[in-house]
């Protein structure tokens, strides 16, 4: 043993030097030992798996695709796999454990043959943010079975998935999320998603014990959670989102001891509570807004001291805030809004400090907004809006000096904008609609210095526009709506506004002329266009094209605007210009318009034929709209195979002819499988409207109105058997409110039906609206017992035809009907006893109990009536009751099948103008 002591202190350096030397030296020696390369049959699995893909460059695609790259491309056989770009190997073995191919252009479908699961060490894979073509998951991935994370997020895969994923009982954090993608056809949004039955999420959750992050966001679930969720009691973050979650939420789930993250957002038939939250809690962010989550929020809120994210938006969440709410010092975002609390805000949340978004919109808060609200320096969005608040806002709302966006719609009730505003100098977004103010628009905003304001909404105002020179102070507004303001003439300062995108001066009573200058109104930037509901009569030296390079919708409908028709900018998708007084035909310039979706002239003078190209535009075209001019001829045989058709509206035209067969080669209306309102009204259209070659299934058409033309020739007894929107509306159907029109809700669908002479015009049509009007043709033959299964129609009209034998029985399946008219035909059978005489009239041959020509010589008695209620086995309705009488031609028409009460029905459900 070496003596430190007889050491001479002059070789201690030399000494310190030699150890560090072979410390050093053994060190290396046993990191050398240590490190293995890539093994051979690692480096073939991964060499496989890149010829696998081809690459997709996502850049500029989404957004969450920023900075990816393809990180295969870099990989050579010639070199050392563990030096791989996205590859971990084991430092014992060589084997590979780890796999990040996340962002990485991978395009094409992931096999189950995929030489993926050949690495059957991987501990960590992530796919995510990548393009499998909508492939499913395959049940390969059960194989491997040391994955402790597994990320396949975001990458086009859809359908089941397997019962093999719950086989990777090593698993810590599992995503699955956002493999949903939405495809339009034919007016409606549909969606591929991947789908997990609950056997298979029982079976995961029994088996993943370790779990710490469950990530299943717009997985299709669509049943309530095993209450073993609660089990997992490593769980750090739960996100559920847009799950189609049913049933009762477990409660216990809030309390597991280490859970910081609940995501059940857009789950819109999940019910649960918040439960009394324990001191312990690591909670940071809950999010439960679109659920059917209830009742109130406790006191015991406060003891979520790491919560920085709360939102309960659009649930029912009623009663108080709870004045503990202030002690949730790290909160940074606040959304109550949509919901049914009440009372009025407590001051105490005020002490929020770190707050940015508070969100209080229509939750029927009431009493006066405290001042303390002044307190909230960090908040950069406020939403105060739709509300019950009285008095004036707060003066100290002027202190929010970081606010970038305010929300203060029909909140207020005195006449003055309030005069702080003008110290929001940050202010990039600003909603005052629908309020009392009686302003001086736009002098108070040169009070703001700095000129940050790019969106305002004075819409419900009465706004004074300003005579001043004040342009060269105004902010350059992107978006700027002044509808229902009491316009009378169009805003001078709207001349200097060259960067607008987005104009709203709808509603308001602006008259005569556009000017001229108006064409330079955002000529490189607008977008959105709105003048509809004006009273506007001209265009002050129209260009040939109006100029606005970028324009998607403009909206001139509702005015007096007179003469020929204008060219909108080539770029529109949407142009609306009906109930004008535009006169004239077509120009050929309207067939360049090769984005158009929507074109709505209904209601003007427009005269000449339809242009052929403009139906050559049917491969964007979903919408055409062109009732109640007088267009004439033909209906031109260029429908386009790829037509995109969903709505076309004929009717009170001069167009005659048979409709053109090349309709039915329409990509979206092949077999007419997509169409859902076909309106040819009053026009001279004649032949048959069925092939027998051709089937037409048309599966999805709730309104078809052919009346007032020649159509002729029999109904098959098959022609209804596919009509399957009117053969029946779920109850889901009729609790969603949605309306007829495109997708975007820029459009909506609107017609008139005829009852008994009374038009009634629907300015809307809810998609639970069904109808059928065939009167005045020249049909004939049976009715057919096929229109029996048509059990949602609620309007039926086949009056004024030639049709003959009985009343097919099957009529009394139609349990939804509220309007039945086959008066004017040639029927046979008996009479309704429940209506007046008026009810039968145009029917000469018809006699009865109430009609002034009796049957032979006797009446039929008031017993006999009461036994005899149908015509064929289950012929009954709610307002319809029928007797017979022998021999006898009849027809037969609803009269007074809308009563008030149905006519009330039709107003309140369907938006109904009445016209005689």
């Amino acid at each position: 043993m070496f003596s430190m002591g007889k050491m001479n202190h002059q070789y201690l350096p030399l000494f310190l030097a030699s150890c560090f030397f072979f410390i050093s030296l053994s060190q290396t020696s046993s990191n050398t030992s240590s490190h293995h390369h890539c093994l051979p049959d690692q480096s073939a699995h991964l060499l496989q798996l890149r010829q696998e893909f081809v690459e997709w460059n996502y850049s500029g695609y989404y957004d969450y695709y920023n900075g990816s790259y393809p990180k295969m491309k870099s990989w050579k056989a010639d070199s050392d796999c563990c030096s791989w770009d996205g590859v971990t190997c084991d430092t014992e073995n060589g084997e590979v454990i780890g796999l990040d191919l996340s962002n990485s252009w991978l395009y094409g479908p992931l096999n189950s043959n995929s030489s993926l699961f050949s690495l059957r060490h991987l501990r960590k894979l992530n796919l995510a943010l990548n393009n499998f073509t909508f492939s499913t998951i395959p049940s390969e991935f059960g194989q491997l079975v040391r994955l402790t994370h597994l990320n396949l997020s975001r990458s086009f895969l859809h359908g089941r998935i397997p019962s093999e994923i719950s086989w990777l009982s090593n698993l810590v954090s599992l995503d699955l999320s956002s493999n949903f993608f939405y495809y339009y056809v034919g007016g409606d949004y549909y969606e591929k998603l991947l789908d997990l039955r609950r056997i298979d999420l029982e079976a995961l959750v029994k088996n993943m014990t370790y779990l710490r992050e469950l990530h299943l966001d717009d997985v299709s679930i669509s049943s309530s959670l095993p209450q073993s969720l609660a089990n997992l009691s490593s769980l750090t973050s739960l996100s559920l989102s847009w799950c189609y979650l049913q049933g009762k939420f477990p409660l216990d789930i809030f309390l597991l001891p280490k859970i910081q993250d609940i995501d059940l957002s857009d789950n819109i038939d999940l019910v649960g509570f918040v439960p009394k939250f324990q001191s312990s809690s690591s909670l940071k962010e809950l999010h439960l807004s679109f659920t059917k989550f209830s009742g109130e929020l406790p006191n015991s809120i406060s003891n979520l001291k790491s919560l920085n994210y709360l939102d309960l938006g659009s649930s029912n969440f009623s009663g108080t805030i709870p004045p503990s709410i202030g002690n949730l010092s790290q909160l940074t975002h606040l959304f109550l809004s949509y919901n049914n609390f009440h009372g009025q805000l407590p001051s105490i949340l005020g002490n929020l400090k770190s707050l940015n978004y508070l969100d209080l919109g229509s939750s029927n808060f009431s009493g006066a907004i405290p001042p303390s609200i002044g307190n909230l320096s960090q908040l950069t969005y406020l939403s105060l809006s739709y509300n019950n608040f009285h008095g004036q806002l707060p003066s100290t709302m002027g202190k929010l000096a970081k606010l970038t966006s305010l929300g203060l719609v029909n909140i207020l009730y005195y006449r003055e904008v309030p005069f702080f505003l003008g110290n929001l100098t940050q202010l990039e977004d600003l909603s005052l609609s629908q309020n009392n103010f009686d302003c001086g628009f736009p002098i108070w905003l040169t009070n703001i210095t700095t000129l940050q304001l790019e969106e305002l909404d004075l819409s419900g105002n009465k706004v004074l526009v300003s005579k001043a020179n004040i342009n060269s102070t105004l902010p350059k507004f992107s978006y700027l709506r002044l509808s229902s303001c009491n316009l009378s003439k169009f805003p001078a300062f709207l001349e200097a506004q060259n960067e607008l995108q987005h104009l709203d001066l709808s509603n308001n009573n602006i008259e005569g002329n556009i000017p001229k200058w108006f064409w330079n109104v955002g000529e490189d930037s607008l977008q959105y266009l709105n003048l509809s509901y004006n009273l506007l009569s001209k265009f002050e030296q129209p260009p040939v094209v109006f100029p606005w390079k970028n324009m998607y919708l403009l909206d001139l409908s509702f005015n007096m605007l007179q003469g020929s028709f204008p060219i909108p900018p080539l770029s529109t998708q949407y142009f609306l210009a009906s109930k004008n007084k535009l006169t004239g035909s077509f120009p050929p310039m309207i067939c360049k318009m090769h984005a158009l979706k929507v074109l709505d002239v209904s209601n003007n003078q427009l005269t000449g034929q339809i242009p052929k190209c403009l139906l050559n535009l049917s491969n964007s075209l979903e919408v055409l709209a062109m009732k109640n001019n007088n267009f004439q001829g033909n209906l031109p045989e260029t429908f386009k195979n790829g037509c995109s058709l969903v709505t076309l509206d004929l009717n009170h035209n001069q167009i005659h002819g048979k409709i053109p067969r090349s309709l039915v080669k329409c990509r979206m209306l092949e077999s007419l499988s997509e169409l859902k309102i076909l309106v040819l009204q009053a026009n001279g259209f004649y032949g048959p409207i069925w092939d027998p070659h051709i089937n037409f299934g048309l599966s999805k058409l709730h309104v078809i109105d052919l009346s007032y033309n020649n159509f002729s020739g029999k109904l098959p007894s098959n022609y209804f058997q596919n009509w399957s929107a009117i053969q029946g509306v779920t109850d889901k159907d009729k609790s969603q409110t949605r309306y007829m029109g495109d997708s975007s809700n820029y459009y909506k669908d609107s017609m008139t039906i005829v009852n008994k002479g009374v038009e009634l015009e629907l300015v809307k049509i809810l998609t639970i609206f069904t109808a059928i009007d065939l009167s005045n043709n020249q049909f004939y033959g049976e009715i057919p017992d096929s229109m029996g299964n048509l059990k949602a129609l609620i309007v039926l009209n086949l009056s004024s035809n030639n049709f003959t034998s009985h009343i097919p029985s099957s009529l009394g399946n139609l349990i939804e009907l509220e309007s039945l008219d086959l008066s004017r035909n040639s029927l046979f059978g008996g009479q309704f006893l429940t209506f007046q005489s008026s009810s039968f009239e145009g029917n000469f041959g018809l006699c009865g109990f109430q009609l002034s020509k009796k049957c032979g010589n006797n009446e039929i008695p008031t017993s006999e009536m009461r036994h005899e209620s149908s015509l064929g086995e289950g012929f009954g309705w709610k307002v319809v009751v029928i007797g017979y009488a022998c021999g006898l031609v009849i027809g037969l028409v609803t009269g007074h099948v809308v009563t008030s009460r149905r006519m009330d029905w039709l107003v309140r459900n369907f938006g109904v103008n009445l016209r005689r």
